[in-house]
């Protein structure tokens, strides 16, 4: 770090590639005590990197950069733990059986249906049809999109999420 705060930017890339593994069991094992799903654990590595590379003018060099990213991690967990709130989550893999959809008894819920999956993203809509509607694997979806399985899950899990927040305001 001493060398990429000089502006050594191959020095830079060995630092982040070096401290990544490690931010991410942090975040893994913060997560985990605190009942946050393993999902988020990569949000949180993602976020403790950009703070790192915005604060990192402010690391005292003349001490150790463990504690110092240790202190970050712990403000970026505190931070998503606050932003979460007090829901409760079930980790997908204890649902992910439950997920494949009936076929739509009539052509109104099929419409809503499709209403809703529309205002997802692309590729949201494409996994959550994949998997929910269609019944296809986990597996097969990430194949098809050439993603890897747990990045399939996280999407899932994140489109899943904003359609009961578009079902929610649809509602009231």
């Amino acid at each position: 770090m001493r060398a990429a705060i000089s502006g050594d930017a191959a020095a830079y890339r060995r630092f982040l590639e070096a401290v990544t593994p490690r931010l991410r069991a942090m975040a893994r094992r913060g997560g985990e005590r605190f009942g946050a799903p393993a999902g988020d654990a990569e949000d949180l590595v993602q976020e403790v990197l950009l703070a790192i590379h915005l604060k990192r003018g402010s690391w005292d060099q003349s001490r150790p950069i463990g504690p110092w990213i240790s202190t970050i991690v712990r403000i970026k967990l505190i931070d998503a733990l606050r932003r979460r709130g007090r829901q409760a989550g079930v980790p997908l893999g204890d649902v992910i059986d439950t997920l494949e959809a009936a076929e739509p008894a009539d052509t109104l819920e099929q419409r809503d249906v499709e209403r809703l999956l529309g205002r997802l993203k692309e590729q949201q809509r494409d996994i959550v049809q994949s998997i929910s509607v269609n019944g296809r694997s986990v597996r097969e979806t990430a194949d098809r999109l050439q993603m890897t399985e747990g990045a399939v899950r996280v999407a899932l899990h994140r489109a899943l999420k904003a359609l009961a927040a578009l079902y929610r305001s649809d509602a009231s």
